[in-house]
């Protein structure tokens, strides 16, 4: 059993994952894009920038140089923005060794393509690089200081999941295996955008009722998306899908949620997302949800009006005007 992995992403959820594993016993390599950022984290021994106060383990090393960590890897797990992911990938694949198998944790649809991640892994590498997903409802903070997390990992490569179950299970930190990739990817995407949603329901002073109600219908949305392209409806009751859907909904650990927080108080997107300093993954991924529910015909009015206003300038109170104002029907949890 391989115990060597590196991880590309030095935000806070990969170096979250980096301290994980190397906290587990395995050799850790960690990679990011700005060499400035890896000379701090390799002074200070610990990512100061998003992790304070949490230092790394003596297997835990970190590099700029993706020449390095393809040497050092046989499994890359991959934790930068969706956005991201298929630039860091493709330059990746010039020094990528024969037979690499590729994880990753990042949570989103590809911007401008509405294309899943193992579908972009298929296209730059081959459909037979083994591949999974690593999801759930994670802080990533909450991961390093090793309090009790329970996550999805998804593969149709058994030895595959065995491996990463070694590298990442631990007494803190378990794992529940599945091989639906398409239902945990479409929940970590979906579920950003439901957050924006009840921050924002949240920030115009509404209640539990309301978040209870936006829960519960936004989880109708991710299964009527979910399943439409192709993952299990079952999926979608587990961590990956209700789990992760109540923890960004509920949490102010939450970017997503943070974001509608500010904007339900009347503050503007770019200064929200001045203010919070770091990747929120809801707003491109508003725009992706909305582009697929029109492409297959598929009633989204949260995810809609949650678009409306990040790209279209709606009120907040408006967009919940237009949600309780729909017609009257029947409540059918996974129907249109």
């Amino acid at each position: 059993m391989n115990n060597k992995i590196g991880i590309l992403g030095a935000g806070s959820w990969g170096t979250a994952l980096a301290i994980l594993a190397a906290n587990n016993g395995s050799q850790v390599l960690l990679w990011g894009h700005q060499p400035e950022h890896i000379s701090m984290l390799a002074a200070d021994r610990q990512n100061k920038q998003y992790l304070a106060g949490i230092p790394f383990p003596e297997n835990l090393s970190v590099t700029s140089s993706l020449k390095e960590i393809a040497a050092f890897s046989d499994t890359l797990l991959v934790a930068v923005p969706s956005h991201a992911f298929k630039d860091t990938l493709r330059q990746f694949k010039v020094f990528a060794p024969d037979g690499i198998k590729i994880a990753w944790a990042t949570k989103g649809f590809y911007p401008g393509s509405g294309v899943l991640l193992h579908e972009l892994v298929a296209e730059l590498y081959s459909p037979a690089t083994p591949v999974a997903v690593l999801s759930g409802p994670t802080f990533a903070r909450e991961v390093a200081q090793g309090l009790p997390t329970a996550v999805t990992l998804a593969s149709s490569d058994p030895s595959l999941l065995a491996q990463l179950t070694h590298i990442f299970h631990g007494e803190r930190f378990r794992i529940y295996t599945g091989s639906d990739m398409i239902g945990v990817e479409v929940g970590g995407a979906v579920k950003n955008v439901l957050a924006i949603a009840a921050g924002i329901a949240d920030g115009l002073g509404f209640g539990a009722n309301t978040r209870a109600a936006l829960i519960t219908r936004g989880l109708t949305e991710m299964i009527r998306i979910g399943v439409r392209l192709g993952g299990h409806e079952e999926t979608f009751m587990g961590l990956a899908g209700l789990g992760d859907l109540v923890l960004t909904c509920t949490d102010n650990q939450s970017r997503n949620r943070r974001l509608g927080l500010a904007l339900g108080q009347g503050q503007g997107i770019d200064s929200a997302t001045r203010a919070i300093g770091q990747e929120i993954e809801g707003i491109l991924a508003a725009k992706e949800t909305c582009l697929l529910a029109k492409k297959y015909a598929i009633d989204m009015p949260i995810t809609e009006q949650t678009y409306k206003v990040l790209y279209e300038g709606l009120a907040p109170l408006a967009a919940v005007h237009n949600l309780l104002s729909r017609e009257l029907k029947p409540e059918r949890p996974t129907s249109c």
